[in-house]
Parts: C-alpha cells; structure tokens; sequence
C-alpha cells in the first residue's frame, strides 16, 4: 500500500504537470515568471525588499538606522472634526450664520452657513500649540505632538478613505500600513502576533480590510482583538485547549507540520501555506504569552489609575504590555461603529474626546518614563475631517452637526523621531481645504516609513509583475516634522 504522502494526485496536479502545466510556465517565464503564475515565484523572493530569515516574523533592520521601533495608530473612527480639536478657526465667529466666501467643493451631503467650534482653544507648552479644551491632557503633552494640519483625503466617503489611510490605496486590495511594517520589522517577540489591530465591539466598516495583509504573506496580517472582553479565552478565540495538553498538542502540530513540509515540498513553496504554518505555530506559543501579556491586573494599581476606566483606557494599556514585549504595531480603534462621525451633533466630540484623552496622554507618560517614547511613534487621527460650515437636513433644515470633509483635516504624531511642539501646514481661513503645505495621505506613510528606517519608493513587494509599495506611485517625506 503506497505512503498516504504519496497518493496520486488530483486532477488539478495532474492537469498542471502535463500539457496545460507546460503551458502555464511558458506563458508565466513570458510575462516575467510573476508570482500569478508560478507558485515559487514568490513575491519575497523577487521583491526589492525580501526578508531572508526561515521565520517570517524574525526582527529585522530597516534601510537605514532610524528612532522609531514600533508603532501604535490610534483610529478615530469616523472623521473627527479638525476645527473643533486641533486646528483652531476664529475666522469661523466671525462669519456665524452667513456664507463662506470660498469655493464651492464636493461634499457628500449639503452643508449651508459658517459654524464655529462650541468649545474653546488655547496656547499649552512651551510651543504654544493651540488644543481644543475637549482634550485637556493630551493638550499638557503639546510639546510632544507633531500635527500635522494640512493633511488631505481624495473623497469624502467613510470605505475610500479608510482604505487609503490604513492600506494606501482608496479601491485595490492592498497590505495595510501594519502588514508592511511587520513585514519589513519582523517582530521581537515571537511568541506574539507582530501586528494587532483592536476595536472594542467588533469589527469597523471594511471589516478585517483595514488590517489585511493583502498580497503580502498572510502571517503579516493583524489579529484582531475585541477588548470588550476581559478573559484571555474571549479576547482570542481558541487560546487554549481544554482537550489537550500542552505536549499533546505539540506532537499534534510536529505531525502536522509534517504533512504540511511534505505538501510544500511537492508543489515547491507556497507562501500561503508557509503562513498557515507559521500561524499554527504562533498560536501554539501564544497560549503562555497572550494571558500575561494581555492580563492588565498585573499592572501597579497607580498605573492602572493613571490610564483611567472604560474600555479604552483598558485597550490602551495591554497596547503598552503588548509594545513593551516586542509586538511592532498595535492599532487601536474608537469603536466598531463610526463614533465619530457627528452629521447630527457636534457636541458629542467632547464625550468622545473624554474617552481616550486620559488615555492617550497617560501612555505618553507612561512611554516616557519606561525609555520607549523616542523609538515608539504614535499615530493619532481619522480618515478625514469635517466642514467647518453646519450640515443641512434634506428638507434644508440646519443641524448642529457637520458633514464629511477629506480636503483638509489634521492628525498628530509624537515619539518616535518626530518634532515634538510642531504644527505643520495650514488649512486655509476656514478650515475647509489645505492650504499651506498640503499633506496627502501618501505623505504621511512615506514618512511614517521613513521614520522607521525605510526609504518607501525602495520598499517594495513584486506581485503581479510589477513592484507595488505603500505610497504607490507618490508620496513625500514631510521633513520639517522630523526631530
């Protein structure tokens, strides 16, 4: 009886060993042997940037030397308003009620007159950076931030703009920003995904796009926590056997990993099953890490209380544990919903603010007094901002709240190699488009890769015949934000 390994192969096998196979390697040796053709033609192997190392998640030096390690990218889900956080307008007092003079630009619902901020600014730090009162202590750290105040979307739509600002493109499948980070770190911890992505409630709009590892190896991918959940068995399914023991399930997964070697070798490498193989791995040595890691009653109660209450307080402390045990990126979400995004009601950004402004600026403390701000960059803001004129109801009744705005909006970044006290850029009087300075999305991720050690037009991945990167076709380094 012939070894199980061994057993004929199907008809796909077959088909593709004979004629039709001979075919498919002419054509793909034609077109330049991409990977869409040639199993083995992997995109690592004939990317620009390949890691060499036999685990994929292995740490890994950058182009260049660089401050940043790691990065945690706080998602404002749903579009915070950038005049009524950290670009303050008085032009908008004085023209209340009336007509804006500026050009009219597409907005995804109909917007009518002038609407100042309710809340207040005001000078704080040494730089002076002017910060909404709905966040008074990340305002205390305004030495620290690097805003960025002239950024800009390409539509004013919730999925194209998430798209572009965690994957790079508003329309392809594309890697997220995480995945290619981890792919070109690796990890320092391998008992630990090197990418997370958590959203308290579940997941947001795009689902798990916002995190995907697109054409890259699938072990780059974030795993996605729900940090509603207290318990480790909840937090990530299937942590723990409660039918095996922790040698059972060793010799379970050496025969598979057998069986699986033996499947690769047959139809040379495959870098999907290389990352079914990895992650079987992964998560048989995460069962021990995850538990400590993710396990915030460890902390000291003054740190505890120093982050606050609530699931956000708590999502941003194990995004500390998890950065301080080597994971590269950790993304935390507002929500599964879009909080953010007040048509109706400006006014609940404070509420919302309230909710992770104690914790934001704890973990800048926090990161400080550890040593791991300068080489820890933080990402703060949405997918676009909003306009600075009331939104309209369709009968044209006005609202009090504000509509979509991708022509100019702000984000922060602090730690990391960033310029700590900095507003860079300017929208123009209003705050409906950029004006001074203009920052597209692609900008931001050249420099938050440049940051990292990366020079984004060399770190590229071959997929389909053609070298794609984060920035695609674009991007530019804002160096003037760079410590």
């Amino acid at each position: 009886m012939p070894h199980p390994l061994y057993l004929p192969r199907s008809r796909r096998d077959f088909l593709l060993r004979s004629g039709m196979g001979m075919g498919a390697l002419s054509l793909a040796s034609f077109l330049g042997e991409t990977t869409a053709f040639l199993p083995d033609a992997t995109a690592a192997s004939a990317s620009a940037f390949a890691p060499t190392d036999a685990n994929p998640l292995t740490s890994r030096p950058p182009h260049f030397a660089a401050k940043a390690k790691r990065v945690i990218h706080f998602f404002l889900n749903g579009g915070p308003s950038h005049v009524d956080t950290f670009d303050p307008k008085p032009a908008l007092a004085r023209y209340a009620g009336k007509p804006l003079p500026t050009p009219n630009l597409r907005t995804e619902r109909k917007t009518g007159a002038a609407f100042p901020t309710p809340f207040k600014f005001a000078p704080h730090g040494r730089s002076g950076l002017e910060i909404s009162d709905i966040f008074p202590n990340v305002a205390r750290c305004a030495d620290d931030l690097a805003i960025i105040r002239s950024m800009q979307a390409n539509v004013p739509n919730h999925e194209p703009s998430l798209m572009l600002m965690n994957c790079g493109d508003a329309v392809q499948s594309r890697p997220s920003l995480g995945s290619w980070v981890t792919y070109g770190l690796g990890a320092e911890n391998q008992n630990l995904p090197g990418f997370i992505a958590m959203c308290p409630g579940g997941y947001p709009i795009k689902d798990s796009e916002n995190w995907q590892a697109g054409f890259l190896p699938g072990i780059y991918q974030g795993t996605f926590i729900d940090p509603q959940q207290t318990s480790v068995e909840k937090l990530i399914e299937n942590i723990r056997s409660h039918h095996a023991t922790p040698a059972e399930q060793r010799e379970q997964l050496d025969l598979l990993l057998e069986l699986n070697r033996e499947h690769q070798r047959q139809r040379t490498r495959d870098p999907r099953l290389e990352a079914r193989i990895q992650s079987f791995e992964l998560a048989f040595r995460m069962q021990m890490e995850a538990a400590d890691a993710f396990d915030t009653s460890r902390e000291p109660e003054h740190i505890r209380n120093a982050y606050g209450t609530g699931v956000h307080a708590r999502q941003t402390l194990i995004a500390r544990r998890l950065l301080e045990r080597g994971v590269r990126f950790v993304q935390l979400w507002h929500g599964a919903g879009q909080p953010w995004d007040n048509h109706d009601d400006i006014a609940k950004h404070a509420t919302l603010a309230r909710q992770i402004d104690q914790p934001v600026a704890a973990l800048i403390h926090d990161l400080r007094q550890r040593g791991m701000l300068d080489d820890t960059l933080i990402l703060f803001g949405g997918e676009f901002g909003r306009t600075p004129t009331i939104e309209l109801q369709k009968s044209g009744t006005p609202t009090k709240g504000r509509d979509h705005n991708p022509y100019g909006f702000s984000v922060w970044l602090a730690g990391g190699g960033a310029k700590g006290g900095t507003a860079y850029g300017a929208t123009d009087e209003f705050g409906f488009r950029a004006a001074v300075n203009p920052v597209h999305v692609h900008d931001l991720h050249a420099t938050i890769l440049h940051l990292l050690g990366f020079d984004h037009e060399r770190f590229t991945y071959r997929y389909a015949g053609r070298d794609f990167r984060l920035t695609d076709v674009s991007g530019r380094v804002v160096k003037d934000i760079l410590a």
